[in-house]
């Protein structure tokens, strides 16, 4: 029998990151055997992570070393988190000594050499987003028995100071003991080094002292080795205690307001100048009131603007603008936070209520002629940093709803004067149109993801920008000295961050090379020249040797790389696109960076049909061209608005939170109940082949389908699991219908409509329907009436010889929907009232019995979890539940064969 083995190295940086090892079985695939460092044969013979940092350039290697000691050939998988904004430099896999290296090419030429696997309906990429900040690395090979298997991962990216500290946090979570398990971080700053930790949140009293740590003038070590007795959870264990962060923070002295660093044909300017005042800020908030922001967004949100209000200093001057269908302000122009200002704030922002539509032009145009105004009529005023922050959850939907010109209007309004910081809530927004109008009027945009915390994602965020020291930073550097420079003006520098310009010199430029800086600050500007210390690099040379002058054209390359796709990211012609696109390519070819420009191919080892494997760098929903949007016809009815009018009037009273709603699995169905903050599970087991009636809407027509597919091999006659292996949508009044199944997805299922792959990037529109395929893993299915369903594919490998392909079901937002909807999910769109009480030890004790009172039915449940796939289809996330027993009985309304019918459509 195989076993599947998966190495987890989670290499999580804030912003750079590292390693974590584990082994993990899939399920029904046999029972684990632990002997000290084996599991079912396979050793882990070692596991490395080693950062070496130069001038706040970092480079990660991260290896592991694997044999097979079973009788049999073994699938692994070697699995590595990095972060977003790093780039894959290298890959290397040895099996038995047989090196297999990866080859970064042109995105186009490489992906032609992979078409036959994607033809095939393979998974198309290596690299996938995984969270808020992080992309997984994935490679599964097949080794024989007795056999060795080695993999070598690098990757590069430019450390950012925040908050005052470089931060890197390696996150760990081997899940068994290593022979040789070692992280080691390397650092060497030119600056000196100032301040040195390093932290393990899975080590405590004297285990702390295993990791060693040290600095001393400009280099810096940590240095983590636990023997396999540090490792375990108790002297007679065979499990890891490994499972947890790892922390670094470091920062640099800063003794000067220079810091040139010049080695050869390139240099990097770092500033981050101590000792200046703050300024006062002019601030605007523009705030998203409409329907969407319903339930736990918008309570959030409120919570998130009380905590700004506390911080806010005394000086400092604001407004609040709301956007819904129309858009309010708060006060006509700027007020000063007094004490009582603060206190009428606070109401105003605890009792707003929710407003229809979004009108985000209006919002964000009143809040620009506000701030501009108010600098106009008050001289004061214009000594301060003005700053404009939006928060929304969706795209415009009243008032000026083209996006290119809506970005027209805001620059326009604008005209470089201040920044605007957007900010998208949710999974709605359209993030590319955010980030493309934030980095145009010299901000950034960030998301905020819907989970608990998203108050202090708001909050973190505000802090970032809440001590700004200088505007209107500018780098002068004698023009016949430089051939080619990163950007070289910054519109603000806040307290805690860093600027980093860097550049290439021409022949001769590093003569006598020097930098003029120069900004606006409280009460004065700041006018200064740097000049880089010859003496003191030669040192450094000598010190750190070719890689000092190796990182610092690398991380020039690294900037400009990133600097040219922020630029890509707001042309508005094509000609701009491609020329960007080529210089941004041609460097990334040149330095073997992995970006959105290229991909690497792998060769492994195997079958030859299986024999490559590409690894693309993970982004947005649109990369390079706009997504392709087909505007279907309407089948019975005459067209309806998309966003119907609101009536106008009292503040409209708030939804339910958002909650979610969804089957995945064997099938589990999940119930988050929002008003009792707690959950329900239920399985249903029915043969392969039988549809169920899952959703079922009267009053919009829509009706969802699902047909269960069972394992392939069934030679005992019986089928353990069953899945959802096809999924029919369709709305009755509108005619409109959709087949989804691990293989494709088809429109107008049985009329000959166009068929789309899992690997195809469309937005489809029909009458109150809009459907987003996201590759390679996700659909979306969102209904005017403010209802998403999210249908999540899940692929195994393709020879397994159990398990095959399947799909899960999630209904976001589902309270949207009719009060008469239902189905096995649609009856719980609803809320309902359950109690649990009388908790006790059952049959598994990590697993408590409990009695339910449900619908007038009396139950026995037991506490378990399940898992949510809709934000990572991978690994999920755990969601804790009341599980009932028997298909649901007493839980669903009837029988589960009730919700058994004859075709999915």
């Amino acid at each position: 029998m195989e076993h599947q083995m998966l190495f987890c190295l989670c290499l999580l940086s804030l912003p750079g990151s590292i390693a974590s090892a584990l082994i993990d079985q899939p399920r029904n695939i046999g029972k684990r055997q632990t002997q000290g460092t084996i599991i079912n044969g396979i050793e882990i013979q070692s596991m490395k992570v080693n950062c070496k940092v130069t001038s706040r350039f970092a480079k990660y290697v991260i290896t592991s070393q694997a044999i097979n000691h079973g009788s049999t050939a073994q699938e692994i998988v070697f699995d590595v988190e990095i972060p977003k904004t790093a780039y894959i430099s290298n890959f290397l896999m040895t099996v038995d000594g047989v090196p297999y290296p990866g080859n970064i090419k042109d995105k186009v030429i490489a992906w032609k050499q992979y078409r036959k696997a994607v033809v095939r309906g393979e998974t198309a990429g290596l690299v996938r987003a995984s969270g808020r900040k992080m992309e997984k690395f994935n490679i599964a090979v097949n080794i024989g028995a007795g056999s060795k298997v080695s993999f070598e991962l690098t990757y590069e990216e430019l450390l950012k100071r925040h908050m005052g500290k470089y931060e890197i946090v390696i996150r760990v979570k081997p899940k068994q003991l290593v022979r040789q398990f070692e992280i080691e971080a390397d650092i060497f700053e030119p600056q000196e080094i100032s301040m040195l930790d390093a932290q393990a949140s899975f080590l405590s009293g004297d285990m702390t002292q295993v990791i060693e740590k040290s600095f001393s003038g400009k280099k810096g070590r940590v240095y983590f080795n636990p023997t396999i007795d540090q490792q375990q959870t108790c002297s007679t264990c065979a499990t890891s205690l490994i499972d947890g962060d790892f922390t670094i923070k470091y920062d640099v002295k800063r003794d000067s307001v220079c810091d040139l660093q010049v080695v050869n044909k390139y240099f990097a300017q770092f500033f981050a100048p101590k000792n200046l005042k703050n300024m006062v800020k002019n601030v605007i908030f523009v705030i998203d009131i409409s329907g969407s922001m319903t339930g736990r967004k918008i309570k959030q949100t409120r919570q998130a603007l009380l905590k700004i209000l506390d911080d806010i200093k005394p000086d400092d001057y604001f407004n609040f603008i709301l956007f819904g269908g129309h858009v309010k302000a708060w006060k006509n122009s700027l007020v000063q936070a007094t004490a009582a200002n603060l206190q009428e704030a606070r109401v105003f922002v605890q009792t707003f209520g929710l407003a229809g539509a979004t009108n985000l032009n209006g919002g964000l145009l009143e809040g620009i002629k506000i701030l501009n105004k108010a600098l106009e009529d008050d001289p004061r005023l214009r000594n301060n940093a003005p700053i404009v922050i939006m928060l929304t959850d969706g795209e415009p939907t009243v008032g000026e709803t083209d996006l290119a010109q809506i970005r027209m209007n805001v620059k326009n309004a604008i005209q470089g004067k201040f920044p605007l910081y957007n900010l998208g809530f949710g999974e709605n927004v359209d993030f590319n149109f955010l980030e493309a109008m934030s980095l145009e009027n010299n901000g950034v945009a960030r998301r905020i993801y819907r989970d608990n915390d998203a108050a202090e994602q708001l909050k973190g965020f505000y802090e970032e920008v809440a001590n700004p020291l200088l505007t209107d930073v500018e780098f002068q550097y004698p023009k016949d000295s430089i051939q080619a420079l990163t950007e070289n003006r910054v519109k603000q520098f806040y307290e805690g961050s860093e600027i980093v310009v860097a550049g290439q010199l021409t022949d001769g430029g590093k003569k006598g090379f020097k930098a003029d800086v120069t900004g606006r600050g409280a009460g004065q500007d700041l006018v200064t020249t740097c000049s880089a210390d010859e003496e003191e690099m030669e040192k450094a040379l000598r010190e750190r040797g070719h890689m000092f002058e190796e990182q610092i054209e690398r991380l020039w390359a690294y900037l400009t790389i990133q600097q040219l796709l922020e630029k890509r990211t707001k042309a508005r012609s094509e000609k701009e696109i491609n020329d960007l696109s080529e210089e941004a390519r041609n460097l990334s070819l040149k330095y073997k960076f992995v970006t959105p420009l290229t991909s690497m191919i792998i060769t492994k080892p195997g079958d030859p049909e299986d024999q490559l494997a590409i690894a693309d760098k993970p982004g947005e929903e649109v990369q390079t061209k706009p997504r392709r949007t087909m505007v279907l016809p309407a089948q019975q009815f005459p067209p309806t608005p998309r966003y119907p009018p609101q009536p106008q009037g009292p503040p409209q009273p708030q939804g339910p939170p958002d909650h979610v709603t969804g089957v995945d699995g064997d099938p589990h169905f999940i119930i988050q109940v929002p008003d009792k903050d707690d959950a329900i599970c239920f399985n249903i087991n029915e043969e392969p082949g039988v549809v169920l009636s899952l959703i079922q809407d009267p009053d919009t027509g829509m009706t969802v389908n699902g047909q269960l597919i069972g394992d392939k091999n069934n030679s005992n006659g019986k089928n353990e699991n069953t899945y959802f292996g096809r999924l029919g949508i369709l709305n009755q009044k509108t005619g409109f219908t959709l087949e989804v199944t691990p293989q494709n997805i088809t429109l107008h299922h049985g009329r000959k409509g166009p068929v789309f792959s899992w690997l195809d990037q469309i937005t489809l529109r029909q009458e109150g329907v809009t459907v987003t395929i996201i590759p390679t893993r996700k659909l979306m299915v969102s209904m005017d009436n403010g209802a998403t369903l999210i249908v999540v594919l899940h692929r195994v490998w393709k020879k397994h010889p159990v398990h095959q392909d399947f799909l899960g079901l999630y209904a976001v937002d589902s309270h949207k929907m009719s009060s008469r909807t239902h189905g096995l999910l649609g009856q719980f769109f609803h809320s309902f009232d359950f109690e649990v009480f009388d908790v006790r030890s059952g049959s598994d004790p990590k697993k408590p019995d409990a009695t339910m009172l449900v619908k007038n039915h009396r139950l026995v449940v037991t506490r378990g979890s399940q898992k949510d796939f809709r934000q990572d289809p991978w690994l999920g996330s755990d969601v804790s539940c009341w599980f009932v027993h028997n298909n649901g009985d007493g839980l669903i309304d009837g029988i589960h064969t009730d919700y058994i019918i004859p075709s999915i459509f």
